[in-house]
């Protein structure tokens, strides 16, 4: 940021609060002890974030998706089967995390049912980013396969990282290889699913449901959505 640049009152708001999170969690008192520990028009601010400390758990997550990003776009992964690539992508977006309290206290906050629905959505925006950064193309049931089933890989991780207390993490990366592994088996079924006859015509129709959800005009990025053996 250059002398002549305003900072961006989210963004303090959001080093504000980051303060109270781990002792208030995400929440109206977090909202007004951010409010007062920065010189930001509290107009301005409930116009930047109506729902107060859930935008901003919102923008925390935003923050560590972008800082995932950065280092993705930054790595040598050339030379990595793709799945090592997927297995890079979930450790970097953990690695990002300033405080692990920080990352329970949203899931707190997002567990409360009339949140649940925002937190499914950062999380599915989170596995977005990482198969589009990672250059996936697919344009057909595919691309919400291999978002559905990476979710449930990065919710997992996430879990078990947050109890992991080796050095390094190195129990959660572990475990990380395995639900990929995991999936690769799964994967190999499938293809053998879709090389049976028989089993391929039980599939139709749920797969032809599928291509419906993906029609133009569908809310595409509100569903739910494999890794690929690539």
């Amino acid at each position: 940021m250059t002398g002549s640049e305003m900072p961006d009152p989210k963004d303090l708001l959001l080093d504000a609060a980051l303060m109270h999170v781990p002792f208030d969690g995400w929440t109206e008192v977090t909202w007004e002890a951010a409010l007062a520990d920065v010189d930001v028009n509290p107009v301005v601010a409930n116009a930047l974030c109506p729902r107060g400390a859930l935008d901003l758990a919102v923008a925390y997550h935003h923050r560590g998706d972008a800082l995932m990003l950065d280092r993705l776009a930054g790595a040598d992964l050339g030379e990595m089967r793709f799945r090592d690539r997927i297995a890079a992508a979930v450790r970097f977006r953990l690695e990002v995390v300033e405080d692990k309290e920080l990352v329970r206290r949203g899931m707190t906050l997002f567990a409360l049912p009339h949140h649940a629905a925002e937190g499914t959505r950062l999380v599915w925006g989170t596995v977005d980013h990482i198969w589009t950064a990672l250059g996936d193309n697919s344009d057909d049931v595919n691309w919400y396969t291999k978002r559905a089933t990476l979710s449930g890989v990065y919710s997992s991780t996430l879990l078990y990282w947050l109890g992991d207390e080796s050095e390094d993490h190195a129990a959660s990366w572990k475990f990380l290889e395995r639900r990929i592994e995991n999936v690769m088996q799964f994967e190999k079924l499938k293809a053998g699913v879709r090389d049976n006859k028989l089993l391929s015509g039980v599939l139709k129709g749920p797969l032809a449901v599928l291509e419906r959800i993906k029609a133009p005009g569908s809310a595409r990025n509100d569903l739910p959505g494999s890794l690929n053996n690539r």
